[in-house]
C-alpha cells in the first residue's frame, strides 16, 4: 500500500498590538484565513475582534515567553509611532517591545517573527536609485525621530539573527503608509497649504495603502515571503503629477534654509520631527517590491488612488513643517505666498506668547 502524504499542520499565528490600528485589521483578516489553525490576539487590553483567542499582556513583560509557547508565527505590531509622543519614552517603549518579542519568541521556539519597520531606513537622498532594490544599504541618518526607532529595531533584528539562529525573522518595510488613522510626516505634508520642494531636486512619491500592507503581512506570516520585504504601490508619481492631482502648488526653497530652519524649530520644541525627517518629503526613497512581486503579489492600490484617499482624509487640517496650526493661524498661513516663512513666524509668535503667560 502506498502511504499517503500528510498535509502539513496549519500554524498558529499571533499578532501583538491587536486591539487597535493595523494590528486590529490584521487580526480580523487572519481570522478568516483557512491557512492558519488559530489566531491569537495579544495586547494590553482586549479588543473587539471575534473568533480569535485574546491574551492580555504588555509585550514588554518578560513573561510573554510563557504566553506564546504554543505559537508558530508571531507578527509584531505593538508600538508607539505617534509624531507627538515624547521621543525618549517612545523609543524606550519601541525598543523594549521589539527586544522582548524577539527574546521571548526564541525562548518559546516560535518559528517565525514578522516585524514592520519602514522603507525610510534606506534613507531619502537626491542620489538614490529610483527604485531602490530591497537589498540596498540601510543608509538613513540616526536621529531622535521615528526613523531612528526603526534603525534601532533593525539593529536588534541583526543581533537576534546571530544570537538565535533558529529563529526566522522577516522585516517588512512599507513605503509611505496611507489609510484611515494614519498620521505621519508624509501625511501631514499634504495638510500643508503648499508642497515644499528643495532647489535642484525633484521628489518621487510612492505610497503603501494599509490594505496592501495587510496583504503583504499575511504572506509574510505564511512564510511565502521572507527576509527583507519592501511594500508599496507600483511605480511612483512625479512632483508635477502630485501637484496636479492634489491641487496644491509647490514652493521651492534652498536646501540650507529648509533644513536649517527645520532643525532650529525642532530644537525649540516647536515642531515634532527632527529636520532629517523632512528629507522624506523632498528627496526620493521609492522601493522595488521584488520579493512580493516574485511571489505573485500585486498591490490593490495605485499611487494615484492612495494619494486621493490621503487627501480625502485631511479633514481640513493645516500643517506647516510637521506642526498642525490652529484654524486662525492656518488661514493666515494659507493666504501667504511665502508659506514656509509666514508659517514659521506664526508658530514662533504663538510659542513666545505662551512662554510670556
Amino acid at each position: 500500500m502506498v502511504p499517503t502524504s500528510k498535509r502539513p499542520r496549519q500554524p498558529v499565528v499571533a499578532v501583538t498590538g491587536a486591539s487597535s490600528g493595523i494590528g486590529r485589521e490584521l487580526v480580523a483578516k487572519l481570522a478568516t484565513n483557512a491557512d492558519f489553525r488559530r489566531v491569537v490576539a495579544i495586547d494590553e487590553q482586549r479588543g473587539d475582534v471575534q473568533d480569535v483567542t485574546w491574551r492580555v499582556i504588555d509585550v514588554r513583560d518578560p513573561l510573554l515567553a510563557n504566553r506564546i509557547s504554543d505559537i508558530d508565527v508571531l507578527v509584531h505590531l505593538a508600538g508607539d509611532y505617534a509624531l507627538d509622543s515624547d521621543p525618549g519614552e517612545r523609543r524606550a517603549y519601541n525598543l523594549r517591545a521589539a527586544q522582548t518579542v524577539l527574546t521571548a519568541s526564541a525562548a518559546a521556539r516560535v518559528r517565525r517573527v514578522v516585524l514592520v519597520t519602514s522603507a525610510m531606513v534606506y534613507g531619502a537622498a537626491p542620489e538614490n536609485d529610483v527604485p531602490l532594490p530591497e537589498d540596498s544599504a540601510v543608509a538613513a541618518e540616526p536621529d531622535t525621530g521615528v526613523v531612528g526607532d526603526y534603525l534601532e529595531i533593525e539593529a536588534l533584528v541583526r543581533r537576534a539573527a546571530r544570537s538565535h539562529p533558529g529563529l526566522e525573522v522577516t522585516v517588512v518595510r512599507p513605503a509611505a503608509i496611507v489609510g484611515p488613522g494614519i498620521d505621519t510626516v508624509i501625511t501631514r505634508h499634504f495638510e500643508s497649504p503648499r508642497l515644499l520642494t528643495v532647489k535642484g531636486c525633484t521628489p518621487r512619491w510612492q505610497f503603501c495603502h494599509v490594505d496592501d500592507l495587510l496583504s503583504a503581512l499575511e504572506l509574510a506570516a505564511r512564510g511565502v515571503v521572507t527576509g527583507v520585504v519592501a511594500v508599496g504601490s507600483e511605480g511612483w508619481l512625479e512632483q508635477e503629477q502630485v501637484e496636479e492631482l492634489s491641487g496644491i502648488r509647490g514652493f521651492e526653497l534652498p536646501a540650507g534654509l529648509t533644513f536649517g530652519t527645520a532643525q532650529r524649530l525642532h530644537r525649540l520644541g516647536i515642531t515634532p520631527a527632527p529636520a532629517t525627517d523632512l528629507h522624506y518629503v523632498v528627496y526620493p526613497w521609492v522601493v522595488d517590491c521584488a520579493n512580493l512581486r516574485e511571489a505573485g503579489w500585486k498591490p490593490a492600490w495605485s499611487n494615484e488612488a492612495a494619494l486621493e484617499q490621503l487627501l480625502e482624509l485631511r479633514e481640513n487640517r493645516t500643517t506647516v513643517v510637521g506642526r498642525r496650526l490652529p484654524v486662525k493661524e492656518a488661514t493666515l498661513t494659507a493666504a501667504g505666498a511665502t508659506v514656509a516663512v509666514i508659517g514659521t513666524a506664526a508658530i514662533v509668535r504663538q510659542v513666545r506668547k505662551k512662554r510670556r503667560l
